[in-house]
């Protein structure tokens, strides 16, 4: 880091702690933790910025290079305020503030006034990018209007998550009607986008609404890879008598970390004693047949449970290639 930044931080830090212990002297051995802290606070700050104005630009390429010359709709608060872009003459960037506005007051109850704040400048930036950038204009193919569209939209609005924002507020309103009324968050999309959908196809056209419904599986999809990632980790865990060589297996063999835990059988184990280890690893879905075989080298019966691991950090798996 900057020398000139860290003694500002330093600056800060001292001055905080000197606030709190008026009476004790301030030790270095106080001010690194805080200095850490601050640096942490302000990277992570700088990246999710970076997401935010990634995320903004590329959603108003989606809207402006291919929706909106086109009176092409999508799903969500964005398609809300295309739909009344189409049947008024307001600006789209006024709409686009406007729409998300309920849902940024329901975000900063249900999940916090921080969120709610980003996702105001992330929301408004949007406007301003909308209303301000001139974007060409790609295509008039409506196919690829409503695949590239979706794309890029949704691309921004998977940025603008990865950043602690929103850009479409219906997530909010999803995850609030999803906790009142025990459905999924999925659940509470699709049923808001059924809805627009059918205002879309009698207000503009039927043809317009199943495009708008292509547009909208190309951009859920599109932020289910920005925010999960590509590629797809496993989480595997397994159960078996010859666990010693299981894991000597995944470390040496596999060159795969794991973690062991103490475990007891519970059908045939009336004295609860722990009686075997249970190991846990995550490789990614490619690698999941090599696993699979290399398992069933050493037993043919083990246990074994597998599930998505939707993000990871630190470990192992990141750094070296199974062997």
């Amino acid at each position: 880091m900057n020398p000139l930044f860290s003694k500002i931080l330093i600056d800060v830090a001292r001055k905080r702690l000197e606030k709190k212990q008026v009476s004790k002297p301030v030790s270095k051995k106080q001010i690194v933790p805080l200095v850490r802290k601050f640096q942490v606070e302000i990277s992570h700050a700088i990246k999710e910025a970076i997401f935010i104005i990634i995320g903004v630009f590329s959603a108003g390429f989606g809207l402006k290079g291919f929706l909106l010359p086109n009176n092409f709709i999508d799903g969500g608060a964005t398609g809300i305020s295309l739909l009344l872009k189409n049947i008024t003459s307001l600006e789209l960037g006024l709409l686009l503030v406007l729409v998300n506005i309920p849902f940024l007051i329901l975000a900063s109850r249900t999940i916090g006034i921080k969120f709610a704040l980003k996702s105001i400048v992330a929301i408004t930036l949007l406007a301003f990018v909308v209303h301000f950038v001139n974007y060409p204009i790609i295509t008039e193919d409506k196919l690829l209007i409503a695949v590239f569209g979706g794309f890029f939209l949704g691309l921004g609005i998977g940025m603008s998550m990865r950043g602690g924002s929103v850009i479409d507020g219906t997530e909010v309103l999803a995850i609030y009607l999803g906790r009142k009324l025990s459905l999924t968050i999925g659940d509470v999309l699709l049923l808001i986008n059924i809805l627009i959908f059918s205002v879309g196809a009698y207000v503009l056209s039927i043809e317009v609404a199943l495009y708008a419904i292509l547009t909208y599986l190309s951009a859920a999809k599109t932020v289910d890879f920005v925010v999960d990632g590509v590629e797809e980790y496993v989480g595997v865990t397994i159960i078996s008598n010859k666990h010693e060589d299981l894991r000597i297996m995944l470390t040496e063999k596999l060159r795969r970390a794991c973690t062991i835990y103490a475990g007891k059988g519970g059908f045939e184990n009336p004295e609860g004693h722990y009686d075997k280890d249970i190991i846990y690893t995550v490789v990614t879905r490619l690698e999941i047949a090599k696993l699979q075989t290399e398992i069933d080298k050493i037993d043919r019966n083990a246990f074994i449970i597998m599930g998505v691991v939707k993000d990871l950090k630190g470990g192992m798996i990141k750094k070296k290639p199974m062997k």
